[in-house]
């Protein structure tokens, strides 16, 4: 069995939040020519080009059929978190978008597990759409790597990491609004440089600010193999025992002590980085991930892991083993 934890999905057809909410900065589809849209930012601003694999299932299931992958993960794409909207609207966005992944999830309820957002900024609404996504249904939340000025370890966020554990809802970490990007406009360097910047940041965050320490049952996986927190480890534990002044203010623990403690999705581009950060953490805490559809994802889902000369055993945890224990699912729930 093959799961993708790391895909991205949009409704079809978006509201004009804008006209409802009397402000703008939200995301709207504009549905160009057949079979794609630009994903336009209200000032009429273009974000992105997506084609209908983002919002077709039916098309999503064609090509998981050609790839041989049996399972996706839903999530929306991340610039839909709105954290930068009023609290309220961002909670009637994100119901939203939930219910569409939960409709599909229903539907189709041996291909697709879904993941909500909610809205962190405000943690009580946040709480409160993360019970109602697991009474739809879904089997963790989405979330940014930080969350307006708070990073991952701010104290306002604690709660909902709390009821995530409490509820055995699963938490994955996406960069996004990523650091410095205003200095690093072109070359894509915001994808390039920002985001495995930002996911080292959300780790190092989780870490140092005692959140893993504390809720030693949290399910949490972060994207893109981590970013550049597997190949700085060496870095921040070094600061971790030379300035522990200034490091170790919250949790006096290790950071390496960590490692095997949180998932990582295996999108990483490179087969040394898969050999790196599988004998880092462990092949039971790295799981299969994409980026389905986008084009700094891995073109065919699982090529590189299918294609290293792996053990089957080593195989199986990285297709699937990892992701089942991540989501807290049994294999035979997609059989």
């Amino acid at each position: 069995m093959t799961i993708d934890i790391h895909t991205h999905i949009l409704p079809q057809n978006i509201p004009d939040w804008k006209e409802k909410f009397g402000y703008g900065g939200f995301v709207t589809l504009d549905h160009h020519k057949p079979c794609c849209a630009k994903m336009m930012l209200d000032d009429g601003k273009f974000f992105r080009e997506i084609e209908d694999n983002c919002w077709d299932a039916d098309k999503r299931m064609h090509e998981c059929d050609h790839h041989d992958v049996d399972v996706q993960v839903l999530s929306t794409v991340p610039i839909m978190f709105n954290y930068w909207a009023k609290p309220k609207d961002c909670l009637e966005s994100s119901i939203f978008l939930n219910d569409h992944i939960a409709n599909i999830v229903h539907r189709f309820p041996k291909r697709f597990a879904g993941l909500g957002t909610v809205p962190m900024q405000s943690p009580d609404l946040a709480i409160q759409e993360l019970h109602r996504c697991k009474q739809i249904g879904m089997r963790g939340v989405q979330i940014g790597s930080h969350v307006n000025d708070w990073n991952l370890n701010d104290a306002n966020l604690f709660p909902v990491f709390e009821e995530c554990e409490k509820l055995g809802m699963a938490v994955f970490v996406h960069p996004w609004e990523m650091m410095g990007q205003e200095k690093m406009q072109k070359y894509w360097l915001p994808w390039l440089v920002g985001m495995p910047a930002e996911t080292c940041l959300a780790i190092c965050s989780m870490i140092f600010g005692g959140v893993f320490h504390r809720l030693p049952n949290l399910r949490v996986a972060f994207a893109h193999g981590g970013g550049s927190f597997p190949s700085t480890i060496g870095r921040i534990e070094h600061g971790f025992n030379s300035r522990p002044d200034l490091v170790a203010v919250d949790n006096d623990v290790n950071p390496r002590e960590y490692l095997g403690k949180f998932w990582l999705d295996s999108l990483v581009h490179e087969e040394a980085m898969l050999d790196y950060i599988i004998g880092m953490f462990g092949a039971n805490r790295i799981a299969m991930g994409s980026d389905y559809p986008f084009p700094l994802g891995e073109n065919v889902p699982g090529k590189m892991i299918k294609n290293m000369p792996y053990q089957d055993s080593i195989k199986e945890l990285l297709l699937s083993g990892a992701a089942l224990e991540w989501l807290g699912m049994k294999k035979e729930m997609f059989l």
